[in-house]
C-alpha cells in the first residue's frame, strides 16, 4: 500500500500556526457571512483580509495530480502535488465560511419574515452599488462601446427581473443550474453568489434549508456550482482577458436591469419610504466602506 512518509506529511502541513489558523477561520467566516448577501461578494472580502491570491492558488491548484503520483509510485510527486493544494489552509477557511454561512442564514432569514421591505432595500442598495463598481473597473473603455453593451445588459436584465421567477420552482435541475451560475459568479469581479441566488428565486428556499440542515438541496446546489467552476472557469476567465470592457460593461447593465425584480419585492412587502430609503442607503454606504478598504489594503 502506498503512503506519504511523516516527513513529507509535515512538510505538507506546515506553515499554519494556532494563531494564524484561527485569523484564517475568522477571515473564513467573515465571508461566509457575506457571500450568504446579495450583492456582496465573499471574494472581496478575501482581497481585503490579504488571502484572495493564496485562496486562488489553491483552488486551482485541485486535480488528480497526487492520486496519479500515488499510484504511480511517485511519493515525493504527490507530496507536492498536496503542498499546492494548502490543504490546511483550505479546510480552515471552509470551517469558518461554514460557521458564517449557518449563523448570516439564521440572520437573514429573520430579517426577511419580520422586516421584508428594509431588507429588500438593504439588498437594492447593495446592488446598485456594485453595479456601478464592476462598471468604474473598466480601463480606458471605449465610451461608445461601454454603452453599448451596457444598455444590452439592461435590457436582458429588466427582461430577466420581470419574469416570473416563482415559476421556476426549487426541482433539483433548477437548483442545480442555480449552483452552476452562482459559483461561477465567483470568478468574476463584483457578483455574488447569493445574488444569482436570488435572481432564480432560490435565496429564500436555500437560506432555509441551510438553516434546517436540510442536505439533499445544498448538495444539489453544491454539485452544480463545483460543475460550473470545472466547466465554465477557463471560458470566463478568457473573456474577461479578451473582452473585458464588454464584459464588465454587461455585467453593469444585467444588475442594473435585474434590480427590477427586488424593486418589486419591495413594493410587495410594503413599509414606510423612510425606512425603505435609509436601508437602501445604508447598502450603498456599506460597498462604499469595503471599496475603501480595498484600496486601503490592497491585496
Amino acid at each position: 500500500m502506498l503512503k506519504i512518509s511523516l516527513r513529507q506529511t509535515k512538510s505538507v502541513v506546515s506553515g499554519i500556526g494556532p494563531r494564524q489558523g484561527g485569523l484564517i477561520f475568522l477571515k473564513g467566516a467573515l465571508m461566509g457571512m457575506c457571500d450568504i448577501i446579495p450583492g456582496v461578494s465573499g471574494g472581496t472580502i478575501a482581497l481585503i483580509t490579504g488571502i484572495y491570491e493564496r485562496l486562488i492558488t489553491a483552488i486551482g491548484s485541485i486535480s488528480a495530480a497526487p492520486f496519479t503520483a500515488l499510484v504511480r509510485g511517485r511519493k515525493d510527486e504527490a507530496a507536492e502535488a498536496v503542498r499546492r493544494i494548502d490543504p490546511v489552509f483550505l479546510g480552515v477557511l471552509l470551517a469558518g465560511i461554514g460557521l458564517g454561512l449557518l449563523a448570516m442564514s439564521r440572520i437573514i432569514l429573520y430579517l426577511l419574515q419580520n422586516a421584508p421591505a428594509e431588507t429588500y432595500a438593504f439588498f437594492f442598495g447593495l446592488i446598485i452599488a456594485s453595479s456601478v463598481l464592476i462598471y468604474y473597473r473598466i480601463e480606458q473603455a471605449d465610451a461608445v462601446i461601454a454603452a453599448v453593451w451596457v444598455g444590452l445588459g439592461l435590457v436582458v436584465g429588466y427582461g430577466i427581473g420581470g419574469l416570473d421567477q416563482s415559476a421556476l420552482g426549487h426541482s433539483f435541475p433548477v437548483i442545480f443550474v442555480t449552483g452552476f451560475m452562482a459559483l461561477c459568479a465567483m470568478i468574476l469581479p463584483g457578483i455574488s453568489g447569493a445574488y444569482i441566488t436570488l435572481l432564480m428565486n432560490q435565496y429564500e428556499f436555500l437560506l432555509m434549508a441551510l438553516a434546517a440542515f436540510d442536505l439533499v438541496p445544498l448538495i444539489v446546489y453544491m454539485t452544480g456550482g463545483i460543475a460550473g467552476i470545472l466547466s465554465m472557469s477557463r471560458v470566463l476567465k478568457i473573456m474577461l482577458r479578451r473582452y473585458h470592457t464588454q464584459s464588465l460593461a454587461f455585467l453593469t447593465g444585467l444588475m442594473l436591469g435585474s434590480t427590477r425584480m427586488v424593486y418589486d419585492q419591495i413594493a410587495a412587502a410594503g413599509g414606510t419610504l423612510s425606512a425603505v430609503v435609509i436601508f437602501g442607503v445604508a447598502g450603498v454606504i456599506l460597498i462604499a466602506l469595503m471599496e475603501l478598504a480595498l484600496r486601503k489594503f490592497p491585496a
